[in-house]
């Protein structure tokens, strides 16, 4: 009788290690994961939101929402939605779509340009160089106007393309400057 042993091989085995493939800025914007931006060629966590962080975003969302139902003006309001910079995929937390982009944002499922009017609340993490930088990345853009948010020190500051920083404080009624003509609250609206 022949018995047969299995055959070994002399060579040693060769594992095969791929490379992740890299998460590119196109990626981002067809599946951009929750609560991330893509900077720099890499997937940033947006930390540190708080309650208040949270109360002022969804206030400021319904009050423009509210406005442009009231106005009929066809818009629509969003919130951590992604957009495409010239430099990277961020992700704003209050933005007003035009109706002429809402339906092109709606007909396509995705967002491929900067939102027109954007709001960005300040988070305790956040450094306020960061936030600049990233309303100027706005502006340049083709963004029309940008709402800085600071939550705990009570005050908004907004620019346009065309405008130097407006500073608003409690007491004072805020307005937008170019989209949503005729949109006002008073800042102590959002924050008490």
């Amino acid at each position: 009788m022949v018995t047969t042993q299995p055959l070994r091989s002399t060579t040693p085995e060769i594992e095969v290690i791929e490379e992740p493939k890299p998460f590119t800025l196109e990626d981002f914007m067809l599946h951009p994961p929750e609560r991330t931006e893509w900077i720099d060629g890499e997937l940033v966590e947006k930390a540190g939101m708080t309650y208040r962080h949270g109360r002022v975003q969804a206030r400021l969302a319904r009050h423009w929402g509210n406005y442009d139902e009231a106005q009929q003006l066809g818009g629509e309001v969003v919130t951590e939605t992604a957009c495409r910079t010239l430099k990277q995929g961020r992700c704003p937390d209050v933005a007003y779509v035009t109706p002429e982009l809402a339906t092109k944002y709606e007909e396509s499922n995705k967002s491929s340009q900067v939102f027109p009017l954007i709001a960005e609340i300040a988070s305790p993490d956040d450094s306020a160089e960061m936030l600049f930088a990233k309303a100027i990345e706005y502006l340049e853009s083709g963004c029309e106007e940008v709402w800085l948010v600071f939550p705990e020190a009570r005050l908004i500051m907004v620019k346009t393309q065309e405008q130097a920083w407006q500073l608003f404080t409690p007491g004072q009624t805020i307005r937008t400057q170019k989209l949503l003509q005729g949109f006002e609250i008073a800042i102590a609206t959002l924050f008490d």
